[in-house]
């Protein structure tokens, strides 16, 4: 789950006796108040340093990967997360009858919140994280900006008060002036965050980011700030143990990110300056202390392209880009918790931190980058991850918790796998980045993995040009026109389609295309991203002969081993791997990824006829807002309506002119992929 990288000025020697024999004194038994990849890397350190594990489950997750690394495992509850994972009162009654003493609760779901860290006190256990006081002041974006201006730290301009009436949030917007930035009060993750470019688009995203807020944090309060231009998203690791101490472990660069939520992070911050640095550390210290911080938190910082820095906000525990921090430190982040909770001292102290070398993040999401990034859900029917343990030194790192064969579910967040390099220097952890993404492969649901490596290699990345907006500024050339499918695919293709599974000596069974006298000709057709190709392919003697694209191939000494496929193409010896899923073929060939189908015309007759009058679900969700009536007419791109799924709302939109004629669900309604959702006539033309 998790290979190390032993840091500068740390002797991995020492580091291990240390470990040992602090392990006696620390807990013997935790409970781990979450799911996923983060539930996984906490029971790796804990079984790391000798101390058992509880993990806790939904219906939904009842033969994850969390529950079998954890020595017990309790049912909290359906698939909701607030029916299970946001129930305090089932949490802690699972850590009683378990006999736990401490609880981890990882990121998200209750790890910032209060009533938690209250209630594992209140019942006799160490909450492993900060405490309530310190939630307290920092959970409301509103009240830490208070915190942090009275303790002179630069605050971007803004309203960040407790008045929340609709018409008073945009007198304040108009004051500021626009663009500004609508944030969820007690938000995290992207959730609840509007850019709200003029005054009369200023109701409707109100609106919208506070049924967000509600339902994510069950807290519908924001705040209005000014959007920054260009800005970096740079984040301060800090760290503070019960005797007074408190260090910051340098900064992560987080700018990358798509609907305000990272997709790329990375340690150090490119074209940090050593001033800069410690200025930024040393604010971020003076914000854990004053609230009298104790355990793992992140300090973040806006900061504009001149060096200047504004405190946006601080979350109170440990962020999904800590292994980057890990990376560069030679590190356990999840160990200093662990110590810190059991009162012990910090590890390290602020001179003995050092650098060394650089780590990038990239978090593998089951999503469809070209088509707005929607959520994508169903089984991983095949999942290969790179080998982390070909590299000796920790080059390369996953933290994930899934296994080939399990569902991205519509009930959590879908990330499906943390993907961490470290290099001697950026260009290093970029070029193995790289090669680790070329290296993935999966089948299921849609992914990100393509677009990734095209986002590491466009010029304004690999430059260190970075800034929130990149994705979108270079969205040319990270959605790129569909290429034309590469030879060597379809060779790859005809190859495992006509490879039986089983070998026979009988000639007549032989699928590559024996004849008596002669040789035989076939015609085969595909449809690869919505086009239609044909390939004409004579089997020889001497061979296969293909024609495609009007170019004549020769394909010689074809081998197969269940999914991986080799063969000599024109001489020149290529291999791949083929997943065959039904008729879709996943062709995986030098990082590239096609699916490659059955093209049959009578199949699809009549199919696309009347779908003028359907909209359908993008994915599966819930209706939260209808926003038109049955028998309206409406122009095009009217919002009709709004659908929430994993926690994000997705707005539904009029593709044309016309009129609704019937609206086939109501607000509440769980909906299914694909599910007609109204009725729609567009008007003539």
């Amino acid at each position: 789950m998790m290979s190390r990288h032993p840091g500068v000025g740390r002797d991995p020697a020492t580091l291990k006796k240390k470990e040992i024999t602090g392990a006696v004194c620390m807990f013997k038994k935790i409970l781990i108040a979450n799911r996923g990849e983060i539930a996984c890397r906490v029971a790796a350190t804990a079984r790391r340093l000798g101390i058992r594990t509880v993990a806790v489950y939904s219906q939904a997750d009842a033969q994850s990967q969390h529950v079998a690394m954890c020595d017990e495992s309790v049912l909290i509850g359906p698939a909701p997360a607030k029916e299970s994972y946001l129930r305090i009162d089932r949490i802690i009654a699972a850590a009683r009858d378990t006999g736990t003493e401490a609880i981890h609760p990882g990121y998200g779901f209750l790890s910032e919140n209060e009533e938690f860290a209250a209630a594992c006190e209140t019942n006799g256990m160490v909450f492993i994280g900060p405490p309530a006081s310190a939630i307290r002041a920092m959970g409301s974006k509103s009240a830490a900006k208070a915190l942090m201006e009275q303790a002179n730290v630069p605050l971007v301009p803004g309203y960040h008060g407790e008045r929340q009436e609709a018409d008073f949030l945009r007198e304040q917007a108009d004051a500021i002036g626009y663009p500004v930035l609508l944030k969820a009060s007690a938000g995290g993750g992207g959730k609840g965050m509007r850019i709200v470019e003029r005054s009369e688009d200023f109701a409707a995203a109100l609106a919208s980011c506070q049924r967000e807020a509600i339902n994510s944090f069950g807290d519908d309060r924001v705040l209005v700030e000014k959007y920054l231009q260009r800005p970096r998203h740079i984040e301060i690791q800090v760290f503070a143990d019960t005797q007074g101490n408190c260090v910051y472990l340098f900064e992560r660069d987080c700018s990358v990110q798509r609907r305000h939520q990272k997709v790329l992070e990375e340690a150090p911050a490119p074209g940090m300056t050593e001033e800069r640095r410690q200025a930024m550390g040393e604010a971020a210290v003076n914000a854990a202390r004053a609230v009298d911080y104790v355990g793992a938190g992140t300090v973040e910082f806006i900061a504009n392209q001149d060096g200047s820095f504004y405190f946006m906000e601080m979350n109170t525990r440990l962020q999904v880009e800590h292994p980057v921090t890990e990376l560069i430190t030679g590190t356990d982040l999840v160990e200093w918790q662990l110590r810190v909770a059991a009162g012990e001292p910090l590890p390290m102290q602020q001179q003995d931190l050092r650098i060394d070398g650089h780590a990038i993040e990239a978090r593998i999401y089951a999503e469809n980058p070209e088509k707005g990034f929607l959520p994508s859900t169903g089984s991983l029917l095949h999942l290969r991850l790179p080998d982390a343990v070909a590299f000796a030194h920790g080059e390369v790192r996953i933290d994930a918790a899934v296994r080939q064969g399990d569902a991205i579910t519509p009930h959590y967040d879908p990330m499906i796998a943390k993907l961490i390099v470290h290099g001697d220097d950026r260009a290093q952890a970029l070029a193995r980045m790289r090669q680790s993404l070329q290296a993935m492969e999966i089948v299921g649901p849609a992914t990100n993995v393509a677009f990734l490596e095209r986002l590491i290699t466009t010029p304004a990345f690999t430059d260190a040009e970075l800034d929130t907006g990149l994705i979108e500024r270079h969205h040319a050339l990270l959605f790129p026109p569909t290429e034309p499918v590469p030879v060597e695919t379809v060779a790859l293709w005809l190859a495992k389609l006509a490879m039986p599974d089983t070998t026979s000596h009988d000639p007549w069974d032989s699928p590559q295309g024996w004849r008596l006298n002669g040789n035989y000709h076939r015609q085969l057709r595909f449809d690869c991203d919505d086009q239609a190709f044909e390939v004409v392919l004579d089997y020889r003697r001497d061979g296969w002969r293909m024609a495609y694209q009007s170019q004549e191939t020769i394909l010689t000494r074809i081998a197969i081993d269940q999914t991986s496929v080799s063969l000599s193409i024109e001489g020149r010896r290529i291999s791949g791997r083929v997943v065959r899923v039904d008729d879709r073929f996943h062709v995986f060939w030098q990082g590239q990824h096609r699916i490659l189908s059955w093209s049959d015309p009578m199949a699809h007759a009549g199919e696309h006829e009347s779908e003028g009058g359907r909209l359908t679900a993008p994915m599966p969700g819930k209706i939260v807002q209808l926003m038109v009536a049955e028998g309206a007419s409406v122009e095009k791109g009217t919002p009709l309506l709004i659908m929430e799924a994993m926690k994000m709302e997705h707005t539904i939109s009029a593709p044309a002119k016309g009129k609704v004629e019937a609206l086939n669900y109501a607000v509440g309604d769980q909906v299914a992929e694909g599910a007609q959702l109204l009725s729609f006539t567009p008007e003539a033309s």
